[in-house]
């Protein structure tokens, strides 16, 4: 006989809660229901829960091999369940005992409507009596009539916006109706779909550690940027083998990837094998494997001991930022005989504040060579490194390079050349900027254009001061992919790095992170060719400044005035775009390959003798 709801459980690695979740059905004053319970490929304890309840002849269980995502795995109970009404259950959440039996009767009392929803229980002691405060309605407060529409899919689209997944569909078939009462809990805990989705709690990278993910996808979460890694990424996909040079070298890279992923394809395209052993929980911008494109072999927790002994890599190169300290440390601690390559880059006073700072400087002391960003940051750790280990071999690098693919194309038309006014862009956090200083820049002509769904999310209450100062000259844009920096950014006249008054008077001892640092950005307006706007930080000690003075790439001021009267004259920002033009090359990460390859061999080499090499190699090498 069939059964009037059918009660869908999409669940993947939640056994802990999975009992809980069941025991709420069971509890039902409404008993006319089927469940179907869709394990989606959990490793952990959940089918052994779910056999156990299976000798209730309403629940039914379906497993899929491997994790195929939320909206599959729902469309699956979905095909298989036949009640002629559908509620949901995910794992980690709670049915009151009269929850069913509200919701079909607010159906019944309302036939025109295709869905009721319950108030909800969230956050541990909150309510609602509609959906949470800035969320939609969640999937345990809803019942609806069967129909044909079906939640989208992780081909589809990954998002943790449920409208653009099922609900904006479920509207065409009529209206939504409340119960008035809260039936049910939506249960608050830190490994929830949504917080593994968003920005910056989580993300792309986050997501792909969480559930497995092997393929490209198209990402959106509701916090930030559109990510179409089937698109962005073709061009360096493709199912050829790799060809790989007799005497290139096995490279085992341990950690993460930070921004700009695709660099490492660089290594590929010189026949070196790669291979990644990556952070377990990586935050949203460290990217990690598998990745959506290049031929790497990702290497499994679980294992990885007998792995690194199967391949045998040549080098071990342990990257890139504070988030990756813990991870790599252990790896490295329990490895020997395997020369380890450490590039770090951001920030060794966050491993202060984190405690990670007894590991950093241990991986100082075992690595066998360093990749430092700039002279700088050379610079600044011989101050805190014992002598044994300032005289390693080194090379000074940036570690968030792109791939010069990214830099095809010929520059648009300038703005400026349309209107008679100055256009300025900053891709990323106005850091340094206030408002009353866009506003200053107007009364003079100049324009800043702000780029970053995120980021401008994160900036509303600065946007709205600037806007209410300044209506006419800030304007906001949405994120622009790698492969449109050159097209995009190149219609401005030049480009904001982190403005900031530096305070170290030349004492690398009194430096900070922004005196140290490359901004990730740096890359990105070098695509374009837009000269570098800085504050001027002369008689201190500040690595981008050093960069754009040697290249003659930048414009440096002490006040807005005189940066508006640095953008007007033509001659000279001419002058600008022509050197960084000539020099963008340098900023890619092929660029230096063949010389960090030769790096990579000459510490191999050293590691064998026993020798820590000299610094004569560093000398001969410049960051960019």
């Amino acid at each position: 006989m069939q059964a009037r709801v059918s009660v869908i459980m999409s669940t993947f690695q939640q056994a802990a809660f999975l009992r809980r979740a069941l025991e709420s059905l069971l509890a039902q004053t409404f008993e006319d229901w089927e469940l179907f319970v869709i394990d989606d490929g959990s490793a952990d304890e959940t089918p052994a829960i779910i056999n156990r309840y299976l000798r209730d002849p309403r629940i039914h269980s379906l497993r899929m091999e491997r994790n195929v995502g939320m909206g599959a795995a729902i469309n699956a109970g979905l095909d298989a369940s036949t009640a002629p009404l559908i509620a949901y259950l995910p794992s980690d959440d709670v049915y009151y005992r009269t929850h069913l039996a509200s919701l079909i009767q607010c159906l019944e009392d309302f036939p025109n409507a295709v869905l009721a929803f319950s108030g909800i229980r969230h956050h541990y002691n909150r309510y609602s009596l509609s959906n949470p405060p800035n969320e939609p309605l969640q999937p345990v407060q809803v019942m609806h009539r069967r129909n044909q529409a079906r939640w989208l899919t992780r081909e589809e689209l990954v998002t943790d916006d449920l409208e653009r997944m099922f609900l904006r569909r479920l509207r065409e078939y009529g209206e939504f109706i409340g119960t008035g009462a809260v039936t049910c809990e939506w249960v608050d805990h830190a490994r929830q779909r949504h917080k593994v989705l968003r920005e910056s709690e989580g993300g792309i990278n986050p997501y792909r550690v969480q559930y497995g993910v092997k393929e490209p996808v198209n990402f959106h979460s509701t916090t930030g940027n559109h990510i179409d890694e089937k698109t962005l990424y073709e061009r360096f996909r493709n199912d050829a083998a790799p060809v790989f040079d007799k005497d290139g070298l096995k490279i085992l890279l341990v950690g993460e990837l930070a921004y700009n992923p695709d660099r490492i394809l660089a290594l590929e395209e010189r026949g070196h094998r790669l291979y990644g052993l990556w952070t377990p929980e990586p935050w949203w911008y460290n990217w990690v494997g598998p990745l959506p494109f290049g031929k790497i072999e990702d290497i499994p927790l679980s294992g990885w001991r007998q792995a690194v002994e199967r391949i045998r890599p040549d080098v071990i190169y342990g990257l890139l930022n504070w988030q990756a300290v813990p991870f790599v440390h252990e790896i490295v601690s329990q490895i020997s005989g395997i020369p380890f390559i450490w590039h770090f880059k951001e920030s060794p006073y966050i491993c202060l504040e984190r405690g990670t700072w007894g590991q950093l400087i241990d991986l100082y002391l075992r690595a066998d060579g360093y990749i430092f960003c700039n002279q700088e940051t050379r610079d600044w750790f011989n101050l805190v490194l014992p002598q044994s280990a300032q005289s390693k071999l080194s090379i000074l690098l940036d570690g968030d390079l792109p791939k010069r693919d990214w830099f095809a194309g010929n520059p648009s038309r300038r703005l400026s050349e349309i209107d008679g006014e100055i256009h300025t862009v900053v891709p990323g956090r106005p850091i340094g900027l206030h408002p009353k200083d866009v506003a200053e820049l107007a009364s003079y002509g100049v324009h800043l254009h702000f780029y970053g769904d995120f980021t401008q999310g994160q900036w509303k209450s600065w946007i709205e001061k600037t806007l209410a100062l300044a209506p006419k000259h800030l304007h906001l844009h949405k994120h622009v992919d790698p492969d449109r920096w050159l097209e995009e950014l190149s219609q401005y006249d030049a480009g904001w790095l982190h403005y900031f008054q530096s305070e170290n008077c030349g004492d690398l001892m009194r430096a900070n992170w922004d005196d140290l640092n490359y901004p990730a950005r740096l890359s990105t307006l070098a695509a374009a060719g837009l000269p570098l706007i800085q504050r001027d930080n002369s008689g201190s000690r500040v690595a981008i400044q050093s960069l754009a003075k040697e290249m003659d790439i930048g414009v440096f001021a002490t006040s807005m005035e005189h940066l508006a009267s640095q953008l007007q004259d033509s001659r000279r920002l001419t002058e600008l775009r022509r050197n960084i033009w000539l020099r963008r090359a340098n900023f890619t990460f092929d660029y230096h390959t063949a010389r960090l390859t030769a790096f990579f061999r000459e510490v191999i080499s050293a590691a064998a003798c026993g020798s820590a090499g000299s610094t004569e190699f560093v000398k001969r090498v410049n960051p960019l």
